[in-house]
C-alpha cells in the first residue's frame, strides 16, 4: 500500500487532506505532538468523517496511524524514507518547527532511492510549500540538495473545508462541511488523489480563495463580534453584517476580476455560494474561533492586508475592507492571545504603529482610512 506523512492531526487534517489520501487508497500516518490523538490512531486504526448537512454523510477513514515527532522522530524519519507525498495541515508558523525533521527524511531517503515524492503544504498561505521548501533546503547541505532534483517534487496549494470547532468527547470523529475544494499547482504528473485538482498556475485559485473565503470569513466573524453574535451564521442572518460582508468580499472580487482577468458574472456567483456555506447552521462556527489570531490575519500577505494594498494600487475601492481591518483590531476575545496582545500593542502605542509594525503599511491613505472607520466603530 502507498504512504503518506501527514504533519498534523487536528481537525483538518484528518477531516479533509487526511481522510482524501486514505479514500484514495494510501496509508496515512499521521505526526503529531498530541499524545492523545496519536495513542487513539494507533490503537483504532480508524475514525469517521460526518457532514454537516441534511441528510448527514458519515464516511469511514481507515488505514491511518500516528507518530508523534516530539518522542519518535526516528520513526517519522523512516516513514518518510517510503512515502509518496508528504504533507501539512499545521498552521504556517509552524512550518519552520518541522521542517527539520523532513529535512532528515529526505536526506536518508535520496540516499537510498531514486524514487519521487511530492511535498505539499495544506495551509491558508500564499505560497506556503514554497516557504517549507525554503526551511527545508536551510537544513541540507549542497550535496543532499543536488540530490533532491528529480526526486522530491514541491507544490503549492489552495485548500478549501470549514472544520469547527469539535465535541467530540474524546472521539476521533471529525464534523466538516460537505463542501471541499483542494488545487495543487503542478506542471508534470502527480499521483491520483481523490478530490485533488491540478493547474499549472496556482495564482488565480489561491487568491480567489484566500481574498473571498478567508477574507469573507475573517470579515464576517469581526463585524459580527462587534454585533454581539455568537456564531458564523447568526452574524450573516443580521442584514446589516451580511451587507458589511458581502461589500467587503466584491472590494476583493473588483481585485480579482481586474488582476486575473475572472469573468465578472462567475465571480459573483462565487461569492454567494461562498457566503450561503457561511450560513450553514449546522456547522455552529463560534465568531471567536473565526476570528482568532488577529495579529496573523493582519499580516501584510493575509486575506485583510494584502487585498487592500492591492487595490489601492490598481485604483479600485478598498473602504469596506478598511472597515473589514478596523473590526479586527477591535477583537478583544480574552480567549485569545493574540487578540490580548494586539489590544496591549494598541494602548501602548497606537493604531497607527500597529498598522505598521504587523500589517506593514506606509500608505498613509489606507492608515487615515481604517483609522476613522477604527474610531467610528468606537463611538457605537
Amino acid at each position: 500500500m502507498k504512504n503518506v506523512v501527514h504533519f498534523g492531526a487536528g481537525n483538518i487534517g484528518r477531516g479533509f487532506i487526511g481522510a482524501l489520501f486514505s479514500q484514495s487508497g494510501y496509508h496515512v500516518t499521521f505526526v503529531d505532538i498530541a499524545d492523545d490523538i496519536i495513542t487513539k490512531l494507533n490503537e483504532q486504526g480508524s475514525y469517521n468523517v460526518k457532514t454537516a448537512s441534511q441528510p448527514q454523510e458519515v464516511f469511514e477513514i481507515n488505514n491511518v496511524s500516528g507518530l508523534n515527532n516530539m518522542t519518535q522522530e526516528d520513526q517519522v524519519v523512516s516513514t518518510i524514507e517510503t512515502a509518496t507525498f508528504i504533507t501539512t495541515a499545521i498552521g504556517p508558523n509552524i512550518l519552520p518547527r518541522i521542517a527539520p525533521l523532513i529535512a532528515k527524511g529526505l536526506a536518508k531517503r535520496v540516499k537510498e532511492t531514486d524514487d519521487k515524492v511530492y511535498v505539499i503544504a495544506c495551509e491558508n498561505q500564499i505560497s506556503a510549500t514554497d516557504r517549507l521548501k525554503e526551511y527545508i533546503l536551510t537544513a541540507l547541505n549542497k550535496e543532499t540538495k543536488a540530490k533532491l532534483q528529480g526526486r522530491v517534487f514541491f507544490s503549492n496549494s489552495a485548500v478549501d473545508r470549514i472544520v469547527p470547532i469539535q465535541d467530540t468527547h474524546d472521539s476521533l470523529d471529525v464534523l466538516v462541511e460537505p463542501y471541499h475544494e483542494w488545487i495543487v499547482e503542478a506542471t508534470g504528473s502527480i499521483p491520483f488523489v481523490k478530490g485533488m485538482t491540478t493547474v499549472p498556475d496556482l495564482a488565480p485559485f489561491i487568491e480567489r480563495k484566500l481574498f473571498t473565503v478567508n477574507t469573507g470569513h475573517a470579515a464576517t466573524a469581526y463585524f459580527g463580534y462587534l454585533a454581539g453574535k455568537t456564531t458564523i451564521d447568526e452574524a450573516l442572518n443580521d442584514p446589516a453584517v451580511y451587507d458589511k460582508v458581502k461589500a467587503t468580499v466584491e472590494e476583493t472580487g473588483a481585485y480579482l476580476v481586474k488582476r486575473y482577468q475572472l469573468d465578472p458574472s462567475e465571480h459573483e456567483i462565487y461569492i454567494e455560494k461562498i457566503l450561503e456555506r457561511f450560513r450553514n447552521k449546522q456547522l455552529n462556527d463560534s465568531v471567536t474561533r473565526v476570528g482568532r489570531s488577529p495579529i496573523r490575519k493582519l499580516g501584510p500577505e493575509d486575506r485583510l492586508i494584502k487585498p487592500v494594498t492591492e487595490a489601492r494600487k490598481l485604483e479600485l475601492p478598498y473602504q469596506n475592507l478598511a472597515k473589514a481591518i478596523a473590526a479586527c483590531l477591535l477583537f478583544d476575545a480574552e480567549e485569545d492571545p493574540e487578540a490580548v496582545e494586539l489590544q496591549r500593542m494598541i494602548r501602548e502605542n497606537n493604531v497607527p504603529y500597529v498598522l505598521k509594525s504587523i500589517c506593514g503599511l506606509d500608505d498613509n491613505n489606507i492608515i487615515n482610512d481604517i483609522v476613522r472607520s477604527y474610531e467610528a466603530f468606537k463611538i457605537k
